[in-house]
């Protein structure tokens, strides 16, 4: 049984908040603010270890350094009379997710917003160059604020190293169930994609499915979520870090696409182009239809910012999406379902990443990667990346700039990649 103290430092200690491995946790009051705390203090039986020692006061170092409204803050450092350190830090006062996945399941329409949010915050982690390891409902946490919206807050970073000075003294640290694969051999590379598998774990336990333990077995998740938030989680986790997510920041640009209600076509099975930064702004309009000018076999958007010359035999559809987009196709209708139909989706984008950074957070776990290539064709600066990919003929090409136009082609097998620069050749965008 732990006794509880009357102080610690200027605070007085008004109950105890969790125990955990290496620290215990009490609600502290400061009288001269009137404000509560949480005091973590090291546990006695480790006082002595310089190793965990200094593993506590790494966490304390890094959270002060971190300053972000999404990561526990810490306010002071101290040392109790026998010698133990504890830290000051911003009290949870709504408690972890773990006591709120113990009296029962949370909506689908709250979860995935929370996982959303959380993936949030191990992103400032890893912007940081810091991998946590250990991501468990008991390490979120939640905090009232003053407009009425909980803040979402990632806690325990004990277990966190700077990638620097990652090694295999301490790859195994984690919790069973939520920890990554190459965690539990001694001499794996452990990155942010360790984390990601962590938050791939932390998805399905809050979208209503056990822990999956079987390696790459099916998510089974509650009905109604929706797939591709499914396909989000499944290739969060897994058993490969290489078929994962780069990091926290793509598995919540994942998961805005996923849930977006607005799609753009499929990205699993097309090409996808997006225009340099100085070829175009981003565009608004919400209105998106077709115009044809039959002489020069173009189709063009009804804004006219966006137009392609069509290949022979190809025909444009009008669709519904956010922003002038075209849809061009042998046979539209059937492209949008059809995996062996041939054809292309424009679109202005508001992507904020560069265009390497949207290529790489967009994994193909199965498929063997080409070179990135760059390509300058009319005047518009491409980036495109191939993929080949098993039973499928032909490549899969993925590429982007930031926020401007983007276009997907699914193209034919036969000399694929002089299809894709003749249709890029033929893209225009007009500026504002």
């Amino acid at each position: 049984m732990v006794t509880s103290p009357v102080r610690i430092g200027s605070y007085r200690i008004e109950r105890l908040l969790g125990i955990g491995s290496f620290a215990t946790v009490w609600l502290g009051y400061d009288a001269a603010l009137g404000a509560r705390v949480a005091i973590k203090v090291l546990a006695e039986n480790w006082s002595h270890d310089l190793r965990i020692r200094e593993r506590f006061l790494d966490e304390a170092r890094m959270l002060w350094q971190l300053n972000d409204e999404r990561i526990v803050s810490v306010h002071a450092l101290g040392e109790l009379p026998d010698g133990r350190p504890y830290s000051v830090m911003g009290w949870a006062d709504g408690g972890s997710l773990r006591d709120r996945l113990a009296r029962g399941p949370i909506p689908t329409r709250q979860a995935t917003p929370l996982l959303r949010a959380i993936c949030d915050g191990v992103a400032v982690l890893h912007d940081h160059g810091i991998i946590h390891r250990d991501l468990t409902p008991g390490n979120i946490l939640f905090r009232s604020r003053r407009e009425g919206v909980e803040q979402v807050l990632v806690a325990d970073l004990g277990l966190a190293k700077a990638l620097a000075t990652a090694s295999g003294m301490t790859a195994r640290a984690g919790t069973p169930g939520y920890m990554a694969p190459e965690q539990d051999e001694p001499l794996a590379i452990v990155d942010r994609r360790t984390d990601v598998y962590g938050l791939g774990q932390l998805g399905i336990r809050l979208l209503g499915a056990p822990v999956r333990r079987k390696p790459d077995g099916p998510v089974r998740l509650r009905p109604g979520v929706p797939r591709k938030v499914a396909e989000v989680l499944r290739t969060a986790t897994s058993q490969r870090p290489a078929g994962r997510y780069r990091d926290a920041r793509a598995m919540a640009a994942a998961l805005d696409r996923a849930t977006a209600t607005k799609p753009i076509a499929r990205a699993a099975r097309v090409t996808m182009v997006f225009a340099s930064a100085a070829a175009v702004s981003v565009l608004a309009s919400d209105t998106v239809g077709r115009r044809f000018s039959p002489e020069s076999g173009t189709a063009v958007d009804p804004t006219g910012r966006i137009s392609v010359r069509l290949p022979a035999g190809w025909q444009a559809q009008a669709g519904r999406w956010s922003g002038p987009a075209l849809l061009i196709s042998p046979d539209p209708a059937r492209w949008r379902t059809d995996d062996a139909v041939r054809g292309a989706f424009l679109w202005f984008t508001r992507d904020g990443g560069s265009p390497d950074g949207f290529v790489a957070r967009i994994p193909h776990a199965d498929c063997t990667p080409e070179p990135v290539r760059h390509s300058r064709l009319a005047g518009i600066d491409w980036v495109i990346a191939a993929y080949l990919c098993p039973g499928r003929r032909g490549p899969l090409v993925e590429a982007a700039a930031t926020g401007l136009v983007y276009v997907q082609i699914a193209p034919p097998a036969n000399n694929p990649s002089a299809f894709v620069d003749t249709l890029l050749a033929g893209v225009r965008v007009r500026s504002n």
